[in-house]
């Protein structure tokens, strides 16, 4: 038996509209894993490493939503870090950005993102998307950090 333990959702994003429009989709679709956010490169990285007050004694991200174009080290920076580091190579990174370049697209599948969503402009779109995600990295998909007993 697969016991779910519900460990926080890390949201890099440096644009409080998005965020906003992200967390109430996300109360509405009931997400029972705490949002955590950063704003820049550097504080995700804090947090997954345990050194900043962003993230001192919360648990590793069971995923991470990326925005590309953060202030500071950016989001391919923090891709190509964290998907280089051994003990967080198995966190799922989703980016999630406003760039449709397939150069963008292209590097970040090389450095290892688990996905790469484009952020659209219309809402019904966005709800759609963010249900997706939502549904597959935080419902459906098995991690391997995820608790299994009775195996």
């Amino acid at each position: 038996m697969i016991t779910r333990s519900f460990n926080p959702l890390l949201i890099a994003e440096d644009s409080d509209e998005d965020f906003e429009v992200l967390e109430l989709l996300m109360q509405q679709m009931k997400v029972q894993n705490p949002i955590y956010r950063c704003t820049n490169g550097d504080k995700v990285l804090d947090f997954v490493y345990q050194d900043g007050e962003c993230g001192s004694s919360v648990p590793l991200p069971s995923a991470i939503l990326l925005d590309l174009n953060l202030p500071g080290t950016d989001g391919r920076e923090v891709l190509e870090q964290l998907k280089g580091d051994r003990s967080f190579k198995d966190i799922p990174i989703v980016v999630f950005t406003t760039s449709s370049n397939p150069k963008d697209i292209k590097f970040c599948y090389q450095k290892g993102a688990n996905g790469y969503l484009i952020k659209p402009v219309d809402l019904d779109e966005l709800e759609r998307i963010v249900r997706a995600f939502v549904e597959y990295w935080l419902q459906v998909n098995i991690s391997p950090r995820d608790d299994r007993r009775g195996d």
